[in-house]
């Protein structure tokens, strides 16, 4: 991250696979580099560290966003990245309008409460396949999301897209996932050229990821592939 510039992070997801993963490493990098971390969490962390700053909001209220804001602005808090890996499924929001909700139109929120508060950098996991003109509606949900994003003026935007995650979720089950998972060590190797993109990446890879490109300069909308993910976990 750049010195001359406001350094602080904003974070969503962190109770999600990936966000879960990503938060640890890096929270070690604030404290080695001397910035913070503020993540909006519904409920406390259980994890605690010098570099992170909780900021407790229901975002499914009607207020919880302005209260999210009022917090970031008591802290008077001048970011430079949003990190945002928040994520349903149309399964456990319940309805079409609740999946977009989410997936969708709280994701562009935050980006939009990032910017607000100075950020330049939006890093978002979405998915492989993410098209506004889709006929899914998961992948249709993740291209209007992003499309949203990228109109928001930030100087680099970096959204990655994975395939399939693989990796051990902490809150409810989700039976499809799981046979999918179980069943890619069969597939995976059968997906050659352009088709790797769709195969199953291991979250811990994409979480490596999302720690590597926090802060780093540069401009422009990238969409970040598997392939990709791997070698910026290294």
């Amino acid at each position: 991250m750049d010195d001359r510039q406001a350094r602080d992070v904003l974070y969503a997801g962190a109770s999600g696979l990936v966000g879960g993963l990503a938060l640890p490493a890096l929270l070690e990098r604030a404290a080695a580099e001397g910035f913070r971390v503020y993540a909006v969490v519904r409920r406390p962390l259980a994890l605690k560290h010098p570099s992170l700053h909780p900021i407790q909001a229901d975002l499914g209220a009607a207020d919880g966003l302005a209260d999210a804001a009022q917090q970031l602005r008591a802290a008077d808090v001048q970011l430079q990245v949003l990190v945002c890996a928040l994520g349903t499924t149309l399964r456990q929001a319940g309805s079409a309008a609740a999946f977009a909700a989410i997936d969708r139109d709280l994701v562009v929120a935050l980006a939009q409460l990032a910017r607000a508060q100075g950020a330049t950098q939006a890093l978002v996991v979405s998915s492989v396949g993410a098209q506004a003109g889709s006929r899914n509606l998961y992948l249709r949900v993740k291209g209007e999301m992003e499309a949203q994003i990228s109109a928001l003026g930030f100087t680099r935007v970096d959204f990655l897209h994975p395939g399939l995650l693989l990796g051990q979720r902490n809150g409810p089950p989700r039976p499809g996932e799981g046979i999918a998972q179980a069943l890619a060590p069969l597939f995976n190797p059968l997906l050659i050229g352009p088709l790797r993109r769709y195969g199953a990446i291991s979250a811990r890879s994409v979480a490596a990821a999302v720690v590597a490109l926090c802060g780093e300069p540069g401009s422009g909308i990238s969409r970040i592939s598997n392939r990709q993910i791997q070698a910026l976990a290294g």
